[in-house]
C-alpha cells in the first residue's frame, strides 16, 4: 500500500510536469523497493527535515556569500516599508514554521493530511514543498493549548 499511495504521487507529479514531485517520489520508490535501503528510511524520516532546511537556508544566504547580496543591500533592507514588511512576514513566517514543527511531533494524526494537501499544491499549483511546517504553524493556531 505505501508503494502504491508513492506510485500515485508520482503519477500526479508526472501528470502535473513536477520535478521535485517524480525526483521525491522516485527515490522513495527506489529505497523502499531495496532491502539494503531499508534500514536508511528511518533515519530519512529522523533527519529529513533538518537536512532540508539546512539545505533551503543554505541556498537562501548563497547570494550573500556569493556578492550579489552585500552589506550595503542588507541595510537598505531597514530603509523602506517594503522591506520592513518583507522582514516582519519573514519573521511570522519563521514563527509559523516553529510552531508547525512543534505541531507535527506532539500531533502526528496531522502529518497525512498536512502532506497530502502539500503534495497537491506542490503538483497542480506549482508550489513548492515547504507547505507543511508553515500549514501545520497555521493549522496551531487553531488549536488550544498548543504553544
Amino acid at each position: 500500500p505505501n508503494l502504491i499511495a508513492l506510485l500515485v504521487l508520482l503519477i500526479c507529479g508526472v501528470i502535473s510536469q513536477n520535478t521535485t514531485i517524480i525526483i521525491a517520489c522516485a527515490l522513495l520508490i527506489i529505497l523502499a523497493s531495496l532491502p539494503v535501503a531499508q534500514p536508511f528510511l528511518p533515519y530519512l524520516e529522523k533527519y529529513g527535515l533538518n537536512w532540508g532546511i539546512l539545505l533551503l537556508t543554505i541556498a537562501v544566504l548563497t547570494p550573500i556569500a556569493s556578492g550579489k547580496i552585500g552589506s550595503e543591500t542588507l541595510l537598505k533592507s531597514f530603509t523602506s516599508w517594503q522591506s520592513l514588511l518583507a522582514i516582519l512576514v519573514g519573521v511570522l513566517v519563521a514563527w509559523l514554521g516553529g510552531r508547525g514543527v512543534k505541531l507535527m511531533s506532539a500531533d502526528p494524526t496531522v502529518v497525512a493530511g498536512l502532506l497530502i494537501g502539500t503534495v497537491i499544491g506542490v503538483a497542480f499549483l506549482r508550489g513548492v514543498p515547504v507547505g507543511p511546517l508553515i500549514a501545520a504553524g497555521i493549522l496551531s493556531l487553531f488549536y488550544t493549548g498548543t504553544k
